[in-house]
């Protein structure tokens, strides 16, 4: 797991400075820097689903874990969560400045969706190789530091879900290699482009989304390219 560790660092430490020194930035540009992330989030949306190679399965994913979402309130938990987080450390105040809980919920959808994610997770427990990862921790740091800049210091704790989510595929990637294909981790992808548009309407205000109820769709967008490959064949 040293890549899930290197990963943890590199967004704690982005998000912490971005946080001790937004505040020096004026609103006027903290504006632009969010918009400007955004619009960079769109852009691999958009790239990452176009890899989907049956569409209906990316729809129908994102239908039914809405919907289960939704049922579930996952949304809601995740906001809960940062709002506890935020209680708890409300007596240091550069930690509370900015909108916490929208950092917090905002980093951990995005540094938890991409398929680099699962793969490099797998890659770390499997073999040790920790190249994806490494890749994905200075994508990750530097992400961070633009959103903390702007939402605050919620987004250095995104790594927390971070850890578990990573550290599961890590410790169980024997089992995740054996049973995901190349067509289920292309769909995961696609899925995952879908969730990252709806983050990058949130961040322009095109549209403000819950876009933590969709992550079931991460887990049923593989499940139905098994089952099709599976009726197929």
């Amino acid at each position: 797991m040293a890549g899930t560790f290197i990963n943890v660092v590199a967004i704690v430490l982005g998000g912490t400075l971005g946080a001790l020194f937004g505040e020096r930035v004026p609103d006027r540009l903290r504006t632009v820097v969010t918009q400007g992330v955004g619009l960079v989030i769109l852009a691999v949306g958009i790239d990452m689903a176009l890899e989907s190679e049956n569409f209906l399965v990316v729809l129908g994913s994102v239908l039914l874990g809405g919907m289960l979402g939704e049922w579930w309130d996952l949304d809601g938990r995740l906001h809960r969560l940062g709002a506890w987080l935020e209680r708890v450390f409300q007596r240091i105040p550069f930690l509370t400045r900015g909108s916490f809980v929208q950092g917090f919920v905002t980093a951990t959808v995005v540094f938890c969706v991409g398929p680099m994610a699962v793969l490099g997770s797998i890659q770390d427990g499997l073999t040790g190789d920790i190249t994806l990862l490494s890749i994905k921790s200075v994508l990750d740091g530097f992400t961070s530091l633009a959103f903390s800049s702007a939402l605050g210091m919620g987004v250095a704790f995104s790594a927390i879900p971070v850890f578990i989510v990573q550290g599961t595929f890590s410790l169980g990637a024997s089992l995740f290699d054996q049973v995901l294909t190349g067509a289920m981790l292309t769909e995961l992808t696609g899925a995952g482009g879908v969730l990252m548009l709806g983050i990058a309407f949130t961040m322009l205000e095109i549209k403000a989304l819950k876009v933590a109820n969709f992550l079931p769709a991460l887990l049923l967008a593989p499940l139905m390219a098994w089952l099709i490959a599976a009726l197929v064949f």
